[in-house]
């Protein structure tokens, strides 16, 4: 064998051991870098046509297992998808408020503060006449409704969060799309010159990884080293180009606020090419954020607007039999209504009575509401009354007023369509509740204002009452017993929420509440718990796979530095036996 091909191997053998340290060296360097893979220096046999063998470098590569990797970023997307409900739930559920166990207080959820004011209630039926019985039942109320109001308020937060956050997670999207692009564009120009990418390719599957926890999508590598991505319905998000997302959130958000694939109102479409994805299986937080904003927070709001209506029209209904004592001196209707609208009441007799402040008529009518065609008919046949008035007001709103400031309007009979409920209560004359849901809520504001106008008794059915007759007492409580009793007795609550139709108090509706949105919180919770606890063993596993072992490294190490030196003492040797051999030719 010549000094040339000997030397050839050597210096062979030393660049091998060279390569081989410093690719073991900065495995051991970056063994804590996030998303860092070992890195392995791939070696070929070379002939050299004299029976000895030498050994060549080819290639620097990542030991990473490609199917694994596709198990993590599914995994990421799933994980991304239950910390995001997870969050927002919990919030959901705290927001609902707090059961105690304490007998010396009061709970905070709405269960309880309904609790509260039917302990309240059942005072005011012993009490029907006692001002602070009647100032605690509207406080009470008031408090009840404004917890409704505030836990609507936080369901719409919630929601036009989750809106604002859909903007944000599309913005991150795409500014992670454009990093892998970069990076797609550096790895098929340093393959193509034989470079080694390896670490490229360590950031990439990194950001790749970024990307799934926000939206569920596939991939593939060429063999020219360009990663292609697409959405798990099949959408194109980078080939050789970017293709960004696009979403503008809402301005303002609540209840009537929904998500259109027409897009005529609402809600705007997650754009992809023109193409609205919004209704696709997105997957990761994306997914979650849109099934939070138009799915399990409208549950919730469909839920509380259940309790809600069923409070206004229940206790609108008792409170609109009776009236208070002394009456009021004008009844101005809720309902909006034109002169011309047919009744809606069109049986029975309507008995209108002006009373003094002790409860005596000084005029009553009883009105034959089957001889009466329109509402008109019914404000012509009061204004015949030589004590009282009726209107129609300029917004549209029934008003009957006693004319004397001394005294006031009671309303009464038998008039009642079985539906609507009494002529009072058919447009809205002696409301207890205003709204139209948990979003708005309230007590009536002159019932807010003045707790004496809380009606307790009811006007006297007696026939043939006149002028002189006693209409009102103060001890007269059947209104009273009547909200009372609606807080004992179950009713029927239609399906909302995910919660079933059911017959139950407004209590155990309430309860019922609270109880699904604390379900759907523990499982949010027990999901994140079990996709934290699969997602953490996957990457164990890439880890015990492809991960650094510093041990094995400083063991690699070792051994080419000996390699090395081997190598370097025989390049030592053929020198100076070529020195030799120049010596003797001189």
């Amino acid at each position: 064998m010549s000094l040339r091909v000997a030397g050839s191997i050597a210096t062979s053998a030393l660049r091998t051991s060279e390569v081989g340290l410093a690719v073991a060296s900065s495995n051991v360097a970056n063994a804590d870098t996030e998303g860092y893979t070992r890195k392995t220096s791939s070696t070929v046999t070379r002939d050299t046509g004299t029976g000895i063998s030498s050994v060549d470098i080819t290639a620097v590569s990542s030991n990473v297992d490609r199917y694994l990797l596709k198990t993590i970023v599914s995994a990421e997307s799933d994980l991304g998808y239950a910390e995001t409900r997870d969050s927002y739930l919990d919030q959901l559920q705290s927001s609902l408020g707090s059961v105690t166990a304490d007998d010396d207080s009061t709970g905070t959820d709405i269960g309880s503060m309904i609790d509260a004011l039917a302990d309240t209630l059942g005072t005011l039926a012993t009490s029907p006449e006692s001002g602070s019985a009647k100032a605690a039942t509207v406080q009470d109320l008031s408090d009840l409704a404004e917890t409704l109001r505030s836990t609507s308020s936080t369901v719409q937060s919630l929601r036009a969060q989750a809106d604002d956050e859909i903007a944000t997670t599309v913005g991150s999207i795409n500014e992670t799309l454009h990093s892998i692009d970069d990076l797609n564009e550096q790895i098929v120009k340093g393959k193509a010159l034989g470079q080694n990418v390896t670490d490229l390719e360590d950031q990439r599957n990194t950001a790749l990884k970024s990307l799934a926890s926000n939206l569920d999508v596939t991939y593939q590598v060429d063999d020219s080293g360009l990663m292609r991505i697409s959405t798990a319905s099949g959408k194109s998000l980078l080939d050789s180009a970017v293709h960004e997302l696009s979403y503008t959130p809402a301005s303002s958000v609540s209840a009537e606020t929904t998500y259109s694939a027409s897009g005529s109102s609402g809600f705007n479409g997650i754009m992809l090419n023109g193409t609205d994805i919004t209704g696709s299986s997105l997957g990761g937080s994306l997914g979650a954020l849109v099934q939070l904003r138009d799915s399990d927070l409208p549950a919730q709001q469909a839920a509380l607007d259940e309790l809600a209506t069923s409070l206004i029209d229940t206790l609108n209904g008792i409170q609109n039999q009776g009236t208070s004592y002394p009456a009021p001196q004008t009844l101005t209707g809720t309902e909006t209504v034109s002169a011309g609208d047919a009744l809606k009441v069109t049986s029975g007799t309507l008995r209108v009575a002006v009373t003094d402040s002790s409860g005596t008529a000084a005029e009553v009518l009883d009105i034959d509401l089957s001889t009466m065609s329109t509402l008109q008919d019914v404000v012509d046949a009061i204004n015949t009354m030589s004590n009282a008035s009726a209107s129609i007001s300029a917004d549209g709103k029934l008003v009957i007023s006693a004319d004397s400031s001394s005294n006031g309007i009671a309303l009464g009979g038998d008039a009642n369509d079985g539906t609507t409920g009494s002529f009072s209560d058919a447009y809205g004359l002696n409301d207890l509740l205003t709204g139209t849901g948990a979003s708005d809520i309230e007590v009536a504001a002159r019932i807010s204002a003045d707790s004496s106008l809380l009606a307790t008794g009811a006007l006297t059915s007696a026939s043939g009452l006149t002028a002189g007759d006693t209409a009102l007492t103060s001890g007269e409580g059947s209104i009273a017993s009547a909200l009372s009793a609606a807080f004992s007795t179950s009713r029927s609550f239609d399906a909302a929420g995910g919660l079933s139709a059911r017959s139950t108090t407004f209590a155990g509706y309430a309860g019922a509440v609270i109880q699904g949105a604390a379900t759907l919180a523990e499982t949010a919770a027990s999901a994140l718990e079990s996709q934290e606890t699969y997602t953490s063993s996957l990457e164990t596993t890439f880890s015990s796979r492809s991960g650094v072992n510093v041990d094995e490294e400083t063991a690699a190490i070792s051994t080419l530095q000996s390699a090395y030196e081997a190598a370097a003492a025989v390049m030592k040797t053929l020198q100076e036996m070529f020195d030799t051999a120049l010596d003797m030719v001189q």
